[in-house]
């Protein structure tokens, strides 16, 4: 009767852990994949029977039976989507000439690429969806639009996975995409089929992004089409990774603020509109009528930003904002981001793994959860006082809240990019204004005057504005200790720190300080996660070798900026990698490099091949015996036998990319992460498509 009791002061916010209870059988699908149905199965069962057995007239007895049903719910959802969006998907590279009808287009600017989704058609044993990169000098001066009918000679391969543990896993966004290869262009595209322009939202997309470019001062243009149709892929890489250090990339990714800003935009120009005519003002009301002309422009605006987790949660959140405003209810609360993530991950369940759902729901309710407080509503409430008191009164209330939400998603950037900007609050103080007040206002008045072919100087003023924030994020980024990185941190870490957060956030009564705990362990186990000491890719041509003060050495002197960024972040380090012929203790001939490391309380040998050329088998298994581990992207032969693994091409196409703890002797692979995942298993089990 005690836990009833506690219970029953919580009333209030229990509702607000249905979207945890959806979330949790979403993640159990993320972890055992379609296996854990089963004991999910007995566990919610077993639920429901204790609670009848302890009577459904208690509090605790009906929360336990929703828990299971949300449960099941949520292990339902991400399984439905996963079976819906099933596909063939190619299992090697592969390389002729294929047709098909272009579904999308998209222009990087950035990297000189044109990025296409074709619809291969039948006929041709091509997965039914496939993705191309080409450039502009492959088409020529022909018009390509959506629709088109093209012909070319290409290079397909499935999608990549991770090519280290914990790395990015983009095998898996293609899934739900239904993408089934991925490649690139040979040579020149004939275009059997030609269409015309079209007025699809892709097409209006790609046009906008082109005019804002094109309008806007240079080097501004692309960040400013980010902020209006959320294409990054024409930022300069330099540009975006400051803005990531500064902690600002937020502003690139059209998510609440954008949102905000259009809506509160259009909500403030219909009201005044409608206010202009007697007939309309005087017989309806003028707040419901601008209240739905803003939520139209809202959905437009999703559309054409690309419909992404973000846009479409802030959609969604704007859309009942609205609402509760024409009912007369208080706008914002936890209740409306509760509903808002319900929403999500019944319909997008593969989104919750992501980070842009995390940081994105995790940053919304941090606001909510802290301006509801007493102490902040105490602070922000108006009052008669000067302007410059009531400016520093809105200046401190900023601050605050951008260091407690950087509090709060440093450990969800930390798990998925392994770094974190460490001045974001700060910086955001003076960016989140200019893009809320200055910019995107500028953007959307320089729009409406385009019309007429006057909105150069709403363009200048933008760019200005977007030229500010750019100087703020390299000049953020360059301060000493403006990043901190770590090494990948375990699962159970950041699933402990993620509930203890929500416990804190989501109870009112004194019992919400036992939060505290499991965030304590999760950031105690994030602080002490080791760095890997050898790191292995999946194809096996890639090797690095750490010291525990985050020095790295590369076994390649050409390895490709991805790949070494990867390894960077898997060990978790700012270091400027150097050429393992500079590593102490290794020995490296043309084609074979030997390095000796200590580690705990012995001395390790790894043994790498860098070259195709064969080694003799009696010297090659000589060294093998006398390494602990070996890494080739070949095949080695049988009397390869170290003391410990052999990591030959084979092995590697089992494994997937590999990461060794030397002092406690472990080692993880790809696949002790991925086996169980539904994109995996096709791409194993399935008959080769057009191999």
């Amino acid at each position: 009767m005690a836990i009833d009791r506690r219970l029953e002061r919580e009333r209030e916010q229990l509702p607000l852990w249905l979207p945890v209870g959806i979330g949790s059988g979403i993640g159990i699908w993320q972890v055992t994949g379609d296996s854990g149905l089963v004991p999910l199965l007995i566990m919610s069962v077993s639920l429901v029977l204790f609670s009848v057995a302890i009577g459904l007239r208690r509090r605790l007895a009906r929360l336990l039976v929703i828990a299971a049903i949300t449960l099941i719910v949520g292990f339902a959802a991400i399984s439905l989507k996963s079976a819906s969006v099933a596909g063939p998907v190619m299992q090697k590279v592969w390389t002729g000439s294929l047709y098909g009808r272009v579904d999308k287009i998209e222009y990087m600017g950035a990297r000189g690429v044109i990025r296409l989704e074709i619809a291969t058609g039948e006929g041709q044993n091509l997965p039914p969806k496939i993705r191309l990169n080409l450039t502009q000098e492959q088409i020529g001066t022909a018009s390509l639009n959506v629709g088109a009918i093209i012909q070319v000679r290409a290079r397909l391969m499935p999608p990549n996975g991770p090519i280290l543990p914990g790395s990015y896993d983009f095998a898996r966004r293609a899934w739900f995409q239904q993408l089934g290869a991925t490649g690139r262009a040979l040579g020149p595209v004939a275009i059997v089929k030609s269409t015309a322009a079209s007025n699809s939202i892709p097409e209006v997309r790609n046009f906008l992004t082109q005019h804002i470019i094109a309008q806007m001062p240079k080097g501004t243009g692309e960040i400013g089409a980010a902020l209006i149709t959320g294409d990054q892929a024409n930022i300069d890489p330099v540009d975006a990774q400051a803005m990531r250090d500064s902690g600002m990339a937020h502003l690139l990714s059209i998510s609440g603020l954008h949102v905000t800003a259009v809506v509160g935009f259009l909500f403030f120009l219909a009201g005044r509109v409608f206010a202009l005519f007697p007939m309309v003002a005087l017989r309806y009301p003028v707040p419901l009528l601008a209240a739905g002309f803003s939520a139209l422009g809202a959905v437009a605006y999703t559309l054409l930003a690309g419909a992404e987790v973000p846009t479409v949660r802030s959609c969604i959140a704007a859309l009942l904002i609205l609402l509760a405003m024409a009912l007369g209810r208080e706008a914002l609360t936890l209740r409306l981001v509760s509903a808002g993530a319900i929403i999500v991950l019944l319909f997008w369940p593969e989104a919750m793994a992501g980070p842009s759902f995390q940081l994105s729901f995790a940053a919304v309710a941090t606001i909510v959860i802290l301006h509801e407080a007493g102490w902040m509503k105490r602070w922000t409430e108006r009052r008669d006082e000067a302007l410059i008191a009531r400016a520093l009164r809105a200046i401190v209330a900023l601050i605050v809240t951008g260091i407690a939400i950087e509090f709060i998603l440093a450990p969800i950037t930390l798990y998925h990019f392994h770094r974190t900007g460490m001045y974001s609050a700060f910086a955001n103080v003076m960016a989140i204004p200019l893009t809320t007040f200055l910019v995107m206002p500028a953007q959307a008045l320089a729009l409406m005057l385009d019309l007429a072919g006057i909105g150069a100087p709403a363009w200048w003023i933008a760019g200005q504005g977007i030229e500010a924030i750019l100087t703020l994020a390299r000049s953020v980024s360059s301060l000493q200790g403006a990043v901190m990185m770590m090494p990948a941190m375990p699962l159970w870490a950041f699933v402990m720190m993620v509930f203890g957060g929500l416990w804190i956030g989501l109870l009112k009564s004194p019992a919400r300080v036992g939060g505290l705990l499991p965030v304590a362990i999760g950031m105690w186990a994030m602080l002490s996660a080791p760095r890997p000491d050898v790191l292995v890719t999946s194809d096996g041509k890639h090797l690095a070798v750490s010291e525990p003060d985050g020095r790295v050495a590369l076994l390649r002197a050409r390895t490709g900026e991805y790949i070494q960024d990867m390894m960077l972040e898997s060990v978790g380090t700012l270091s400027e990698p150097v050429n393992i012929e500079q590593w102490p203790g290794t020995h490296c001939s043309p084609d074979v490099c030997v390095i000796s490391m200590r580690r705990g309380s012995r001395e390790w040998s790894i043994m790498a091949t860098r070259t195709a050329y064969a080694i003799p088998e009696l010297e090659m298994a000589a060294a093998c015996r006398r390494a602990d581990i070996v890494v080739s992207d070949r095949w080695l032969p049988v009397s390869c036998q170290p003391k410990w693994i052999k990591a030959d091409r084979g092995m590697l196409a089992e494994s997937g990319g590999l990461a060794f703890f030397l002092p406690s002797g472990t080692v993880v692979s790809v696949n002790d992460e991925n086996a169980h995942y539904p994109w995996v298993k096709a791409a194993r089990t399935e008959p080769p498509i057009n191999q």
